[in-house]
Protein backbone atom coordinates (compact mmCIF):
# COMPACT_ATOMS: atom_id res chain seq x y z
CA UNK A 1 0.00 0.00 0.00
CA UNK A 2 2.84 2.38 0.89
CA UNK A 3 4.54 1.80 -2.45
CA UNK A 4 1.32 2.56 -4.33
CA UNK A 5 0.87 5.76 -2.30
CA UNK A 6 4.52 6.68 -2.95
CA UNK A 7 4.27 6.24 -6.72
CA UNK A 8 0.90 8.02 -6.81
CA UNK A 9 2.34 10.97 -4.90
CA UNK A 10 5.30 11.30 -7.28
CA UNK A 11 2.93 10.96 -10.26
CA UNK A 12 0.76 13.83 -8.96
CA UNK A 13 3.77 15.92 -7.92
CA UNK A 14 5.52 15.77 -11.29
CA UNK A 15 2.29 16.53 -13.14
CA UNK A 16 1.90 19.62 -10.97
CA UNK A 17 5.46 20.74 -11.74
CA UNK A 18 4.95 20.26 -15.48
CA UNK A 19 1.63 22.17 -15.43
CA UNK A 20 3.18 25.19 -13.71
CA UNK A 21 6.00 25.24 -16.26
CA UNK A 22 3.54 24.76 -19.13
CA UNK A 23 1.36 27.64 -17.89
CA UNK A 24 4.04 30.11 -18.98
CA UNK A 25 3.24 32.32 -16.00
CA UNK A 26 6.45 31.44 -14.17
CA UNK A 27 7.30 28.20 -12.43
CA UNK A 28 7.93 27.76 -8.72
CA UNK A 29 11.34 29.14 -7.68
CA UNK A 30 13.00 25.71 -7.50
CA UNK A 31 11.50 24.52 -10.78
CA UNK A 32 12.38 27.86 -12.38
CA UNK A 33 15.95 27.16 -11.31
CA UNK A 34 15.82 23.74 -12.98
CA UNK A 35 14.50 25.26 -16.21
CA UNK A 36 17.06 28.06 -16.01
CA UNK A 37 19.91 25.55 -15.70
CA UNK A 38 18.45 23.62 -18.64
CA UNK A 39 18.33 26.78 -20.76
CA UNK A 40 21.75 28.02 -19.72
CA UNK A 41 23.82 24.82 -19.60
CA UNK A 42 21.80 22.11 -21.33
CA UNK A 43 20.76 18.54 -20.37
CA UNK A 44 17.07 18.22 -19.39
CA UNK A 45 14.96 19.68 -16.61
CA UNK A 46 14.69 16.22 -15.05
CA UNK A 47 18.46 15.74 -15.21
CA UNK A 48 18.98 18.91 -13.18
CA UNK A 49 16.46 17.63 -10.64
CA UNK A 50 18.80 14.69 -10.04
CA UNK A 51 22.02 16.73 -10.04
CA UNK A 52 20.71 19.31 -7.57
CA UNK A 53 19.31 16.51 -5.42
CA UNK A 54 22.81 15.12 -5.01
CA UNK A 55 24.11 18.55 -4.00
CA UNK A 56 21.29 18.96 -1.47
CA UNK A 57 22.01 15.51 0.01
CA UNK A 58 25.59 16.60 0.67
CA UNK A 59 24.31 19.88 2.15
CA UNK A 60 22.00 18.03 4.54
CA UNK A 61 24.91 15.83 5.65
CA UNK A 62 26.88 18.98 6.56
CA UNK A 63 23.93 20.56 8.41
CA UNK A 64 23.23 17.42 10.43
CA UNK A 65 26.92 16.49 10.77
CA UNK A 66 26.40 12.95 9.57
CA UNK A 67 27.18 10.80 6.57
CA UNK A 68 25.17 11.49 3.40
CA UNK A 69 21.94 9.51 3.08
CA UNK A 70 21.56 8.69 -0.59
CA UNK A 71 18.17 6.93 -0.42
CA UNK A 72 16.49 10.23 -1.30
CA UNK A 73 18.31 10.18 -4.62
CA UNK A 74 15.90 7.40 -5.67
CA UNK A 75 12.98 9.80 -5.36
CA UNK A 76 14.92 12.45 -7.26
CA UNK A 77 15.55 10.02 -10.11
CA UNK A 78 11.88 9.00 -10.29
CA UNK A 79 10.83 12.66 -10.05
CA UNK A 80 13.29 13.68 -12.76
CA UNK A 81 11.99 11.01 -15.10
CA UNK A 82 8.41 12.04 -14.31
CA UNK A 83 9.09 15.72 -15.01
CA UNK A 84 10.69 14.98 -18.38
CA UNK A 85 7.83 12.61 -19.23
CA UNK A 86 5.10 15.17 -18.48
CA UNK A 87 6.98 18.03 -20.17
CA UNK A 88 7.19 15.87 -23.30
CA UNK A 89 3.54 14.77 -23.17
CA UNK A 90 1.63 17.88 -22.03
CA UNK A 91 2.28 20.09 -25.11
CA UNK A 92 0.26 17.59 -27.17
CA UNK A 93 -2.81 18.18 -24.98
CA UNK A 94 -2.44 21.47 -23.11
CA UNK A 95 -1.17 24.69 -24.70
CA UNK A 96 -2.72 27.57 -22.72
CA UNK A 97 -2.76 30.80 -24.73
CA UNK A 98 -5.27 33.07 -22.96
CA UNK A 99 -4.50 34.57 -19.56
CA UNK A 100 -7.41 32.74 -17.91
CA UNK A 101 -6.39 29.33 -19.27
CA UNK A 102 -2.80 29.98 -18.21
CA UNK A 103 -3.97 30.88 -14.71
CA UNK A 104 -6.13 27.75 -14.46
CA UNK A 105 -3.19 25.63 -15.66
CA UNK A 106 -0.87 27.24 -13.14
CA UNK A 107 -3.21 27.03 -10.12
CA UNK A 108 -4.01 23.40 -10.91
CA UNK A 109 -0.29 22.69 -11.02
CA UNK A 110 0.38 24.38 -7.67
CA UNK A 111 -2.41 22.45 -5.97
CA UNK A 112 -1.27 19.13 -7.44
CA UNK A 113 2.31 19.91 -6.45
CA UNK A 114 1.31 20.38 -2.81
CA UNK A 115 -0.99 17.36 -2.82
CA UNK A 116 1.56 15.07 -4.44
CA UNK A 117 4.28 16.12 -2.01
CA UNK A 118 2.08 15.48 1.03
CA UNK A 119 0.90 12.10 -0.30
CA UNK A 120 4.35 10.67 -0.91
CA UNK A 121 5.98 12.27 2.17
CA UNK A 122 3.59 10.42 4.47
CA UNK A 123 4.81 7.08 3.15
CA UNK A 124 8.15 7.84 4.88
CA UNK A 125 9.88 5.75 2.21
CA UNK A 126 12.39 8.10 0.61
CA UNK A 127 11.73 11.82 0.88
CA UNK A 128 13.15 13.87 -1.98
CA UNK A 129 16.29 15.72 -0.89
CA UNK A 130 14.54 19.09 -1.25
CA UNK A 131 11.67 17.99 0.98
CA UNK A 132 14.15 16.35 3.38
CA UNK A 133 15.97 19.69 3.57
CA UNK A 134 12.65 21.34 4.37
CA UNK A 135 12.13 18.94 7.29
CA UNK A 136 15.73 19.42 8.47
CA UNK A 137 15.29 23.22 8.49
CA UNK A 138 12.08 22.79 10.48
CA UNK A 139 13.95 20.59 12.96
CA UNK A 140 16.96 22.91 13.31
CA UNK A 141 15.00 26.16 13.55
CA UNK A 142 11.99 24.94 15.50
CA UNK A 143 9.75 26.66 12.96
CA UNK A 144 6.88 25.10 10.97
CA UNK A 145 6.61 23.74 7.44
CA UNK A 146 5.42 27.14 6.23
CA UNK A 147 8.64 28.85 7.33
CA UNK A 148 10.92 26.12 5.96
CA UNK A 149 9.19 25.95 2.58
CA UNK A 150 9.11 29.72 2.17
CA UNK A 151 12.82 30.02 3.03
CA UNK A 152 13.74 27.41 0.42
CA UNK A 153 11.56 29.18 -2.15
CA UNK A 154 13.26 32.52 -1.54
CA UNK A 155 16.77 31.06 -1.93
CA UNK A 156 15.72 29.17 -5.05
CA UNK A 157 14.15 32.34 -6.47
CA UNK A 158 17.45 34.18 -6.19
CA UNK A 159 19.34 31.39 -7.95
CA UNK A 160 16.64 31.09 -10.64
CA UNK A 161 17.03 34.79 -11.38
CA UNK A 162 20.79 34.37 -11.77
CA UNK A 163 20.31 31.51 -14.26
CA UNK A 164 17.57 33.29 -16.22
CA UNK A 165 14.82 30.88 -15.20
CA UNK A 166 11.14 31.42 -16.11
CA UNK A 167 10.28 33.89 -13.36
CA UNK A 168 6.90 35.60 -13.50
CA UNK A 169 3.73 36.27 -11.56
CA UNK A 170 3.32 32.55 -10.95
CA UNK A 171 6.76 32.34 -9.35
CA UNK A 172 5.87 35.06 -6.86
CA UNK A 173 2.54 33.39 -6.10
CA UNK A 174 4.19 30.05 -5.31
CA UNK A 175 6.43 31.74 -2.74
CA UNK A 176 3.32 32.75 -0.80
CA UNK A 177 0.92 29.93 -1.75
CA UNK A 178 3.26 26.93 -1.91
CA UNK A 179 3.88 26.71 1.83
CA UNK A 180 0.25 27.12 2.97
CA UNK A 181 -1.03 24.67 0.32
CA UNK A 182 1.52 22.03 1.32
CA UNK A 183 0.78 22.63 5.01
CA UNK A 184 -2.96 22.22 4.30
CA UNK A 185 -2.45 18.83 2.62
CA UNK A 186 0.06 17.71 5.27
CA UNK A 187 -2.59 18.35 7.94
CA UNK A 188 -5.16 16.41 5.91
CA UNK A 189 -2.75 13.50 5.48
CA UNK A 190 -2.00 13.48 9.21
CA UNK A 191 -5.73 13.33 10.00
CA UNK A 192 -6.13 10.55 7.45
CA UNK A 193 -3.29 8.57 8.98
CA UNK A 194 -4.80 9.01 12.46
CA UNK A 195 -8.20 7.79 11.24
CA UNK A 196 -6.65 4.74 9.57
CA UNK A 197 -4.80 3.80 12.77
CA UNK A 198 -8.00 4.18 14.78
CA UNK A 199 -9.89 1.90 12.39
CA UNK A 200 -7.10 -0.68 12.51
CA UNK A 201 -7.20 -0.67 16.32
CA UNK A 202 -10.97 -1.08 16.33
CA UNK A 203 -10.73 -3.96 13.86
CA UNK A 204 -8.07 -5.62 15.99
CA UNK A 205 -10.25 -5.33 19.13
CA UNK A 206 -13.34 -6.66 17.39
Amino acid sequence: MKYIQYVTGIFILTLGIALTIQSDLGASPYDALLVGLFRTIGLTVGSWEIILALIIILMIAVLKRQRPVFIGLLTAVVTGIGIDFWLYLLPYFIVPEQVLSKLVCFLTGVILLGLGTAVYLYTHLAPAPLDHLMLVIRELTGKGILFSRTLIYLVSLTLAFLFNGPIGLGTVLTVFLGGPILNFFMVLMQKRQTELRAHEQMDAIS
